[in-house]
């Protein structure tokens, strides 16, 4: 034993009331520093707590919605097979089903690699390792494990005793991943109309990404490219509906949908000034083919009578478009009955046109042989009138 204060000294030991607040806790900012306490804002800032209102504010809605998802998050899994492979979501909670129901005769050991972290004799908690956040219940077999940390990513050994001697052993390895959250969706037009959506993610391990269009998978007409490195595809120009993308791994399923239209784009497939052409444009700065013409007709008294309408006539004909404001006209339209209107008069007056070529046709030939016959007959009596002649000399 030191028997003075030089030997205290020299043991390590505090003479004073100086040395001892120098040995037993930090006394300024230096020591709180040299103890890895933070000692002012700008190291309460660096040290990645907030500092002000507006931090506090953000700190605290940026996780509120995570806490929110994670209050309900669980996963179940049957660890009756050896080797079974779990999942459990980073903070929440993980069911893993050990046998069907405890047995009072027999013991239970749940090793953390080799470490025991439970022990049950005849359904009774003997030793529980982590019981401020997990519990077992006999009745059904399940040990359940809440705000779980990655240090909970481990091999498990469940092992049944009865007094004498080990009946079974059981392996299974709980693996902890991180949960989807915060899914979100962009979209843009491309040079060509196509129109390209990105799927993006703020949290998650091991994201697996999938995408439907009006509930369903998307099909090769309208599914141009997909993306893997950056989680987005390429819709073809014509596509148009409710977009989804899902986001799942193996403790937890997002999905983020939004309604998206085409990029105004329109199919060109016409001949122009002979020239065929077969391609998308942008339906407002459209300008293949001539200048358009125009003639003036008159609307019938179906619609505004007496007025005149001026009506372009574009060469290009023949030209799909994937407007879907474009609509047909129908069999009432006043266009639709005109054309119609004209198309009959245009038959009947075909038809008498031929009806007069035939009877004129008929007439003419019928004629011809009225004069021939008058000739034929005009011949013999002359030739009688001669021999009367001839007759009359002798």
């Amino acid at each position: 034993m030191p028997t003075g204060l030089g030997e205290l000294a020299s043991a390590g030991t505090p003479t004073g009331l100086g040395e001892l607040a120098s040995a037993e806790q930090p006394t300024g900012d230096e020591e709180l520093e040299s103890a890895g306490m933070p000692t002012g804002l700008g190291e309460l800032a660096s040290a990645g707590t907030p500092t002000g209102l507006g931090e506090l504010a953000s700190a605290e809605q940026s996780t509120g919605d995570e806490e929110l998802e994670l209050a309900g998050l669980e996963t179940h899994c049957d660890g009756r097979q050896d080797g079974a492979h779990c999942f459990g979501p980073l903070g929440a909670t993980v069911v893993i089903k050990l046998i069907d129901r405890a047995v009072q005769t027999e013991r239970y050991k749940l090793y953390k690699s080799s470490a025991a972290i439970l022990f049950v004799i005849n359904n009774m908690i003997v030793t529980n390792a982590i019981q401020s956040r997990s519990s077992f219940n006999p009745s059904d077999g399940t040990f359940s494990v809440n705000n779980l940390s990655r240090n909970d990513s481990a091999e498990y050994t469940f092992e049944i005793r009865d007094s004498i001697q080990s009946k079974e052993n059981c392996t299974l390895r709980l693996t902890i991943q991180a949960p989807v959250s915060s899914v979100r969706l962009a979209s843009e037009c491309l040079s060509q109309g196509e129109k390209r959506v990105s799927c993006s993610s703020g949290g998650g391990d091991s994201l697996q990404y999938s995408w439907t269009l009006d509930g369903r998978s998307l099909t090769d007409t309208e599914l141009l490219s997909v993306n893997t490195e950056t989680n987005s595809i390429t819709l073809r120009q014509h596509v148009s509906g409710a977009v989804a993308c899902s986001v799942e791994n193996n403790v937890s399923q997002v999905s983020k949908g939004e309604k998206i239209s085409n990029c105004g784009f329109i199919f060109i497939n016409c001949t122009s000034n002979g020239t065929q052409i077969s391609q998308w444009v942008f339906a407002a700065n459209n300008t293949l083919g001539v200048e358009p013409t125009t003639t003036s007709t008159t609307i019938p008294e179906t619609s505004t009578a007496g007025k005149e309408s001026t009506v372009s006539i574009n060469p290009c004909t023949n030209i799909t478009s994937w407007n879907p404001t474009v609509t047909p006209l129908s069999e009432d339209d006043p266009w639709h009955i005109t054309h119609h209107s004209l198309l009959v008069c245009g038959v009947r007056a075909a038809v008498v046109v031929f009806a007069l070529i035939g009877i004129a046709i008929y007439f003419a030939w019928k004629n011809k042989n009225y004069k021939k016959a008058e000739g034929s007959a005009y011949r013999p009596e002359r030739e009688h009138q001669d021999e009367s002649v001839v007759m009359v000399e002798m």
